[in-house]
C-alpha cells in the first residue's frame, strides 16, 4: 500500500505523537508497504528528507514548539496524486487534519484518523482557559471524527470520550506501539549514575515528560518527603523541559529536599534508554494521556512502573500487578513508590513482561493499523447525514 500520514507534529519536533508516527512509519515499511510524511515545515528540520513533505507554517499559539500549516492543500493534493495514495491516515484534529481530509475526498480514497490528544486537560494553554471549553472541544472531535472513514483510538478511553461527543464513525482501538529494538535495558556505555554523581545501589526515581501541569509532577514532587523517610538514599530523576520548571523547582527548595530530587532538562532520543535502564522505578502522575508511551518504554527496559490507574495501565502491570502498581489518588503516590522500591523481580515475571510488550511491539501496531484499513475501506460509513451535521 502507499499511505500518507497528515500531521501538524513530526520529529525533530518532539513528541508522543511524532515517537507515534515514526514507529508507524517504520514498522509499515518493514512490512513492505510506502509511507509518506505531510508536515508542517520546521526551522530544525534537515535541508532534505526522504519521503516527508513540509507545508509552510507558524508557530502555533501558546505551543511555540509546535506548528501549524497555513497553506499547502493544492501542494499536498497534487504529490498525493503523484504518489498514487492508497490511503491518508490523518494525526491532527487542526491544519494538516484538514488538508488530508481533502486529498482523501479529491481522490476517492479511504480517510483513517487517529485521535490522539484528550484536548480538555490542556484548555488552559489558550487565553488561560476563558476561550476554548469543553463544549468546542467536543463540537470539533464530532464534526472531523464523523467525516473519517474511520477513527483509532489508542485506548477504551479516548474511545469512550469520542462516542460522549457523539461520534459515530467506526472506531477501532489499537494501542499505540514501541519500537522495543530502540528500548533494550543495555547502557551502551552511558553511566547516568557516574553522570549525575549517585552511588550504582543507591534508588532511583524516573520522571520523565514535559514539565507542565497537565503531567502532575507536582504530585510526585509532595510525595518524596515521605518515601524519604524510609528511603532516605533515594533521588527523584526528573527528565524534561516546560513551563512548569521554576514552579517545580520552588516546591522542591520549599519542601527541603534539594539534595534528593534532580532536573536533568531535555534529553535527546537516544539518551533516554539510559534512564529508563538504571532507574528503579519509572512514575507517572498523569491522568491527561490517552496511551502513555512512556510506560512502555519503561517495562521495555524492565523498569517497573507506577501510574494513575486506568482501563489502558490496567493491561500494562501484568494480571496480579507484577509489573508495577497503580494508583487512583496523589496521596498513594509516596506507598506505591516504597512498595516497588522494596520489591525483588522473579523470573516468573519476564514472561508476563514479554506478552505485555508483544502485543504494544511497532510490529503488531502496525499490523492492526493496515487491518483497520481495509475493514475501513470495505464498510459503509454508518453517520446518518443529521447526525454528521450535529456539529454545535
Amino acid at each position: 500500500m502507499r499511505i500518507g500520514i497528515f500531521s501538524d507534529t513530526y520529529f525533530p519536533q518532539v513528541s508522543g505523537v511524532s515517537t507515534s508516527i515514526k514507529t508507524l512509519k517504520e514498522s509499515l515499511e518493514g512490512m513492505g508497504h510506502q509511507v509518506y510524511i505531510f508536515t508542517t515545515t520546521d526551522p530544525k528540520a534537515e535541508a532534505a528528507e526522504e519521503n516527508i513533505v513540509r507545508l509552510p507554517s507558524i508557530a502555533f499559539m501558546s505551543f511555540k514548539d509546535r506548528r501549524i500549516a497555513i497553506s499547502g492543500n493544492y501542494k499536498a493534493l497534487r504529490i498525493a496524486r503523484q504518489l498514487k495514495l492508497d490511503v491518508i491516515h490523518t494525526q491532527t484534529e487542526f491544519s494538516l487534519g484538514f488538508i488530508g481530509k481533502h486529498v482523501a475526498k479529491q481522490m476517492g480514497i479511504p480517510h483513517i484518523h487517529t485521535y490522539h490528544t484528550m484536548y480538555e486537560d490542556y484548555l488552559h494553554y489558550i487565553a488561560g482557559g476563558k476561550l476554548l471549553r469543553p463544549r468546542h472541544v467536543a463540537a470539533l472531535s464530532r464534526y472531523f471524527c464523523n467525516q473519517a472513514d474511520g477513527v483509532v483510538a489508542p485506548s477504551k478511553r479516548v474511545e469512550d470520550q469520542l462516542r460522549g461527543y457523539e461520534v459515530y464513525s467506526k472506531i477501532g482501538i489499537i494501542p499505540t506501539g514501541v519500537d522495543l529494538s530502540k528500548f533494550k535495558p543495555v547502557v551502551d556505555g552511558h553511566n547516568i549514575r557516574h553522570e549525575l554523581n549517585l552511588r550504582a545501589d543507591q534508588p532511583i526515581i524516573l520522571s520523565l515528560s514535559r514539565l507542565s501541569e497537565e503531567k502532575n509532577i507536582m504530585a510526585v514532587i509532595q510525595a518524596m518527603p515521605e518515601v524519604l523517610q524510609s528511603r532516605p538514599d533515594a533521588r527523584l530523576v526528573i527528565v524534561g523541559g516546560g513551563p512548569q520548571r521554576d514552579e517545580l523547582e520552588k516546591a522542591v527548595s520549599e519542601l527541603a529536599i534539594t539534595e534528593a530530587v534532580v532536573f536533568t532538562g531535555e534529553k535527546k532520543s537516544h539518551e533516554v534508554p539510559n534512564y529508563y535502564t538504571q532507574a528503579d522505578v519509572f512514575v507517572s502522575a498523569s491522568e491527561s494521556e490517552s496511551q502513555g508511551l512512556t510506560y512502555i518504554e519503561a517495562l521495555a527496559c524492565k523498569t517497573a512502573i507506577v501510574a494513575k490507574e486506568n482501563d489502558y495501565t490496567k493491561t500494562l502491570v501484568g494480571p496480579n500487578g507484577e509489573l508495577g502498581t497503580l494508583v487512583v489518588k496523589d496521596g498513594e503516590l509516596a506507598q506505591a513508590l516504597l512498595k516497588e522500591l522494596n520489591s525483588i523481580e522473579s523470573q516468573s515475571i519476564e514472561a508476563i513482561r514479554g506478552q505485555v510488550l508483544e502485543e504494544i511491539s511497532g510490529e503488531t501496531f502496525a499490523r492492526n493499523i493496515v487491518s483497520f484499513y481495509h475493514d475501513c475501506d470495505q464498510t459503509v460509513h454508518p453517520v446518518y447525514y443529521d447526525q454528521r451535521m450535529k456539529v454545535f
